[in-house]
């Protein structure tokens, strides 16, 4: 079962015909909102947003952990993600929409994994961060719709909810980020410890603190207007992205 989260500009998917809502308990506590089931074209598919369906939960207030729960709960074994980022590099201009192969969490306090407490101690490799078949899988569907996107890319994690200072951002180009968000993590790393195939698609809102466009500051009526422009783009990947799914052999629609 494929599973979509959808980050800031993507609280619902247009072209997704509803089959029924649950809601999921978890010993994690509450997931941001209820699961909706349903088929884009005739594939299956989960959609969840991360910030609630009124976004209202901040990067920081995510229940992470139970999101990835309830998915897990329900038979997801892939889960495509979507982030809204600042673009720190050349390439990732407002506008400008990547797959990211790489991260560094800058993030603090949030519960970074299901091993704790009486849980056996548990190492889980996180190498590569992003699945390698669900990323080629973005890829793919981006090239079938014709949209052009980054194929590569490193994502700086920051604590949020404000955006990031000069000095920061310059930090986080000197460590290797390409872009800046708030939210692959912890979902990404405990997406890995539930053995799920992860990967996320990330749309450049801006550029970050310091750059381009936003060399005196950050013009948030400017990022939503690119905001809603680029989710069109973002909406027929993931669809392309379904149908792909849908038609891969089993074999191929977990973690690898």
């Amino acid at each position: 079962m494929l599973a979509i989260i959808g980050g800031t500009g993507l609280t619902n998917l247009e072209n997704l015909e509803i089959t029924r809502r649950e809601v999921v308990r978890t010993p994690y506590g509450e997931p941001s909102g209820h699961l909706t089931f349903g088929k884009i074209a005739k594939a299956e598919v989960i959609f969840l947003a991360r910030h609630g369906y009124g976004h209202t939960i901040a990067p920081h207030e995510v229940n992470y952990r139970a999101n990835i729960w309830a998915l897990r709960s329900v038979g997801v074994t892939r889960v495509l993600a979507v982030n809204s980022v600042g673009g720190i590099s050349a390439v990732m201009g407002p506008g400008a929409i990547s797959v990211p192969e790489q991260v560094i969490d800058y993030t603090h306090g949030r519960k970074h994994t299901f091993f704790e407490g009486d849980a056996e101690v548990t190492h889980v490799d996180f190498t590569f961060p992003y699945c390698t078949l669900a990323r080629l899988l973005y890829l793919a569907a981006a090239k079938a719709v014709g949209i052009s996107v980054v194929e590569s890319g490193v994502i700086g994690v920051m604590q949020g909810p404000r955006l990031e200072t000069v000095a920061e951002i310059n930090r986080m180009e000197r460590d290797g980020c390409t872009m800046v968000g708030m939210t692959t993590m912890p979902e990404a790393c405990l997406a890995r410890e539930q053995n799920l195939s992860y990967a996320t698609l990330a749309l450049s809102m801006n550029h970050a603190a310091g750059r381009g466009s936003s060399s005196a500051g950050i013009k948030l009526q400017d990022a939503d207007a690119v905001l809603e422009a680029g989710m069109k783009k973002v909406r027929a990947i993931l669809s392309k992205a379904v149908e792909l799914h849908d038609a891969m052999p089993a074999s191929q629609r977990g973690y690898s």
